[in-house]
């Protein structure tokens, strides 16, 4: 693997990874779809 593989897969790394952390803490919050801009106000399904 070269030096820009290591890079590209890192990056892909950390966008799943801050996904996936703001899905957990919108879920902690009792955020029903965290996608939504009205995820608070709402009642999405």
């Amino acid at each position: 693997m070269s030096v820009m593989d290591m890079v590209v897969v890192g990056v892909i790394l950390l966008v799943i990874s801050l996904a996936v952390w703001k899905i957990v803490r919108d879920k902690k919050r009792g955020v029903k779809c965290s996608g939504c801009p009205d995820s608070g106000k709402c009642d999405c399904h």
